[in-house]
């Protein structure tokens, strides 16, 4: 019987490991245990343990610790022994335990062996083997913008640095799944995380259905990753998969390039050009097979003249406003059979009343001025889609121009010292940098922001009462559209300038130049940082 308390336990840890005759005279106890006595059995693998034992317990299923429970106990933790810790080092540790606080303390004594009794987040990363989240943001902000150079540049340098691929394909899985939540749902942000503005940033950038598919992509490569003669390459084909399935205009540095020969002669042949005339070698054609295919319309009761029309161009360039037909006469044979790879095209025959005056001249000249009226055509020019003011994406040509305006010159400092004095965070911060200020009043002012997802009543409501607190008591009103002049527009502009500016210091440098002549040297890109 117990010495002290009311119940003697008993703690047997990996129960599994048991063989049947220990079992077997475990059972007996079990089965009648006396009314002081306690057993706590313990194992990740209940399937190894007997029924018969299994049916005489009651099961309790574990389930792993929450990162943010694990990362609460280590703060507390490292207060109490003195250990100087970085708070992205114990988010790092919370996240490898992998929801086991057992495995949490022990990566933690290990980290401060580690980094000679403090804790650090490079020292952490660097003895996990993770990969720096900043890397992870810039590959999907390349992702999103189309960029092929800037991922093949960051895998060369995640290369370079020793980092582990599987580990980018996790960390951007993780990162990806916090950003379909935010498309999902924008109000589930984190205050209180550090990563959460750059997290809202890319969910703001990536499109909903690229971040779905990006997603899967990473699950997908984490396991192609052995098969592959170099982990590296794996990781760079599995980032550039995701460019496979994006618009060729979508692309940064995507040119619109003519098909090869064939291709283009199938699509030449493909298409239904307009009517045109014969017209000599000098003269040029009437019309260019367009791109997509124009109708001429004519009445179902009229009579048709078939015209031969002229042979398209090897290289056809489109037209898209309609040019009339030139006037020379066509040939006497306007019904004859048209050659291999040419197209005879219907026109409406205008009848005696619609004919000009000077097509009812008897003789040869009244009769060639009649056919010249008969040949000319109408083009009708492709339909082009209306350019849609209302949550469209923007170019990566034009995303990065801003176009100041008198009302973009009082936006932008506001912005920036609401931003400075911490009164908008998260969604709220993203909707005051990405927007425009179109135009204000003495107490409404009327924003534009690109994306539905950033015109959310909350946000609304809680830029509103920042801007009260900043002493402009108005209300806003944020309508959708083309952003032309926002805060984070100006400010990835001053950065590109400032990033210029320190890679021009460099590369002018006298001694840069001496080493990369003499030695060939050479600068690792991304590696210089304006200050």
């Amino acid at each position: 019987k117990p010495v002290q308390g009311r119940f003697k336990v008993f703690m047997i840890d990996e129960v599994h490991m048991l063989t049947n005759t220990a079992f077997n005279a475990m059972l007996k106890t079990l089965e009648e245990p006396p009314e002081y006595l306690k057993f706590v059995l313990a194992t990740t693998d209940p399937q190894k343990v007997p029924v018969t034992v299994l049916s005489r317990c009651l099961q309790f299923n574990l389930r792993p610790m929450a990162p943010e429970t694990i990362h609460e106990h280590l703060v507390k933790l490292m207060q109490v022994e003195n250990v100087s810790a970085d708070a992205p080092a114990l988010r790092l540790l919370a996240r490898a335990a992998r929801g086991s606080m057992r495995d949490a303390l022990s990566l933690t004594d290990q980290a401060i062996a580690f980094g000679n009794g403090a804790l650090a987040s490079d020292t952490v990363r660097q003895m996990l083997g993770s990969v720096d989240r900043s890397h992870v943001f810039g590959l999907i902000d390349a992702l999103a913008r189309g960029d092929g150079k800037a991922i093949v540049e960051t895998s060369e340098l995640l290369r370079v640095n020793g980092q582990s691929a599987a580990s980018t394909l996790e960390e951007m899985s993780v990162v990806l799944q916090r950003m379909a939540v935010l498309q999902a749902v924008p109000e589930a942000g984190e205050d209180t995380d550090p990563e959460a503005a750059d997290i809202a940033r890319l969910a703001h950038v990536m499109a909903p259905d690229e971040t779905q598919l990006l997603y899967s992509l990473c699950l997908h490569g984490r396991g192609e990753l052995g098969l592959a003669p170099d982990e590296y390459a794996a990781l760079t084909m599995v980032l550039l998969r995701l460019l496979a399935f994006k618009p060729a205009g979508a692309r940064v540095g995507a040119s619109a390039a003519a098909a090869p020969a064939p291709v283009a002669a199938a699509a030449t042949a493909s298409a239904s050009p307009t009517a045109a005339s014969s017209s000599p070698p000098s003269s040029p054609p009437a019309l260019s097979v367009a791109s997509a295919p124009a109708v001429l319309q004519t009445p179902p009761a009229e009579k048709k003249t078939l015209i031969r029309a002229e042979p398209p161009p090897t290289e056809p360039a489109p037209v898209p406003a309609p040019v009339a037909a030139p006037t020379s006469p066509p040939q006497k044979d306007t019904q004859a059979k048209a050659p291999a790879g040419q197209i005879l095209h219907v026109v409406d025959k205008p009848n005696a009343a619609a004919a000009p005056p000077e097509s009812k001249k008897n003789g040869a000249e009244g009769q060639a001025e009649y056919v010249q009226h008969a040949t000319k055509a109408v083009a009708i020019p492709v339909r082009q889609q209306h350019d849609s003011q209302v949550d469209g994406p923007v170019s990566p040509s034009n995303a990065g121009q801003v176009v100041r305006t008198e009302e973009g010159d009082f936006w932008h400092p506001l912005v920036q010292q609401l931003v400075a004095n911490e009164l908008v965070t998260a969604l709220v911060r993203e909707l005051a940098l990405q927007s425009q200020l179109v135009a204000r009043d003495t107490d409404q002012w009327i924003l534009r922001v690109e994306r539905e997802s950033l015109n959310q009543s909350g946000s609304r409501d809680r830029l509103q009462a920042a801007l009260q607190l900043a002493g402009y008591p108005v209300k806003l009103v944020v309508e959708v559209g083309r952003v032309g002049d926002s805060p984070a527009k100006r400010n990835t502009q001053a950065q590109a300038e400032r990033q210029l500016a320190a890679e021009k210091i460099i590369f002018e440098d006298a001694f840069v130049q001496e080493m990369m002549r003499d030695f060939g040297a050479k600068i690792v890109p991304g590696s210089i940082k304006p200050l």
